[in-house]
């Protein structure tokens, strides 16, 4: 019955909706995950709850989260257990999306975002370009995340997740289990992103509180509201009304990005961050080093600046020793202008962001110019 399914769904896939006839296995209607079971399984192993041809096809990846939260107090909103759900359960109890396409859950992880790795990443990565790009039945993916480092593996993705199918990274304020949580309605917003032709060849995106941003420059900009997830300066790329996406610009991508083809790539070297404040040592700076780091990201004051002999150590160990230190800035937004000497500037990529990119230039063998001339394209 399982290669019958697998023959039918993939002849229908090459028929256009307008003269297929619908070929339909329905949901699984189990209320316990345990016990579930799955009416299609694709021939890259992802196991499908119901299986209309009628309807796009989304992976959900689960990493665990305040999106899977749970707590014995229903107003808390802090103190919970983050990653206490599984994927079977996000799924199960939003049965709206299953109108909205045929979906496969895969377990990553189930973490709070804090413990999110780069091998995760990594994982991440490598199976959305499998299972995702290169199976033209599949719409696009979804991506469960704890909010506090989702902008990271969100920059992450759309680096090297380049399909131009929509990557969609969503995650929640309050766990599954408080008064009026997010989760249930971001997760359906996001699974219909994913599903929507709109939504391609616009990198990766997060959706949450109703809107909709780009990867590459969002950022969680408050620690408790809902409405966190912005980019102050650049925008929102569209917004869900009634669970319909509107777009406000045709698609495109950010100026400067820079995919990285990860295929061969099975680590990333250590990056540290150094944050800026008045009477700052160099001795953190030699201490990273000597400690194991592959390179440093400066969150400096202002546009990146750092007192004059953190400076001195930055300009030495970069010009001297060729060991690539970005400079970014603690503010939350704005420019750090580009320099063809010392560190090198993030342009408009906050630390966590320059941090990640960095990262994935040394995985890839770059040097202290090529990673310069990079990081370049970011501020213009």
């Amino acid at each position: 019955m399982v290669q019958v399914k697998h023959l039918a769904v993939a002849v229908l896939a090459t028929i256009s909706q307008a003269s297929a006839s619908p070929l339909i296995f329905p949901r699984d209607d189990s209320s316990s995950s345990s016990n579930s079971t799955y009416a299609f399984t694709n021939l890259n192993g992802l196991s499908f709850t119901q299986m209309n041809t009628t309807l796009p096809n989304v992976t959900i990846f689960a990493t665990g989260g305040t999106i899977a939260g749970s707590s014995p107090d229903n107003t808390a909103t802090s103190g919970y257990q983050a990653g206490a759900l599984g994927i079977s359960s996000l799924i199960s109890a939003v049965p709206e999306m299953l109108s909205v396409a045929n979906v496969a859950g895969v377990q990553i992880a189930n973490v709070g975002s804090g413990d999110i790795t780069s091998s995760i990443l990594l994982e991440m990565a490598h199976r959305l370009n499998t299972v995702v790009c290169n199976d033209p039945t599949i719409a696009g993916a979804v991506i469960t995340h704890g909010t506090d480092t989702l902008e990271e593996t969100a920059f992450f993705l759309d680096a090297t997740v380049n399909c131009r199918k929509p990557i969609v990274v969503v995650g929640a304020m309050r766990p599954a289990t408080a008064i009026s949580a997010d989760g249930p309605f971001n997760l359906l917003q996001a699974v219909t992103v994913a599903s929507t032709s709109e939504a391609r060849d616009r990198g990766a995106l997060v959706v949450m509180n109703d809107r909709i941003a780009s990867a590459y420059y969002v950022s969680k900009t408050n620690a408790n509201t809902m409405d966190t997830f912005k980019a102050v300066e650049m925008g929102y790329l569209g917004s869900i009304v009634s669970n319909t996406p509107y777009f406000f610009y045709p698609p495109s991508e950010p100026t400067g990005k820079t995919p990285i083809d990860v295929t061969n790539i099975t680590s990333i070297p250590r990056v540290d961050i150094l944050y800026s404040y008045q009477d700052m040592s160099n001795d953190t700076l030699y201490a990273a080093v000597e400690n194991g780091a592959s390179g440093v990201v400066v969150a400096g004051s202002g546009a990146g600046s750092v007192n004059s002999v953190f400076s001195s150590a930055v300009e030495e160990l970069v010009t001297e020793q060729q060991f690539p230190i970005v400079q970014s800035t603690r503010t939350g937004n704005g420019q750090v202008p580009f320099s063809s000497e010392g560190g090198i500037s993030s342009g408009f990529l906050s630390p966590p962001k320059a941090r990640i990119l960095l990262g994935l230039l040394l995985a890839k063998g770059k040097d202290v110019e090529e990673i310069r001339g990079v990081f370049g394209k970011t501020g213009f």
